[in-house]
């Protein structure tokens, strides 16, 4: 009679151990889900500050200014010598 005794508490132990594994794994899913969501919204806030930096420094903005400069110049130079 107590050896069933016996199994039945190691068996009850061992079904609340596995229900407590499995809730830690979720909750472990879940931070790690959260985790991913930050690193991406982290990384997002970086790239934009960093193509806005990019687009506002003096020498893109110059070297733009110049090229489109350059562009319309030869633009008008063809239709020139088109007409």
């Amino acid at each position: 009679m107590r050896l069933y005794l016996a199994v039945a508490v190691l068996m009850l132990a061992f079904v609340a151990c596995t229900e407590a594994q499995e809730d830690s794994m979720g909750q472990r899913l879940t931070k790690f889900g959260e985790q991913v969501t930050e690193l991406g919204r982290n990384l997002g806030e970086k790239v934009k500050g960093a193509v806005e930096k990019v687009q506002t420094n003096e020498f893109v903005v110059s070297s733009r200014d110049r090229i489109r400069e350059w562009y319309n110049t030869m633009r008008t130079n063809i239709e020139d010598l088109i007409n």
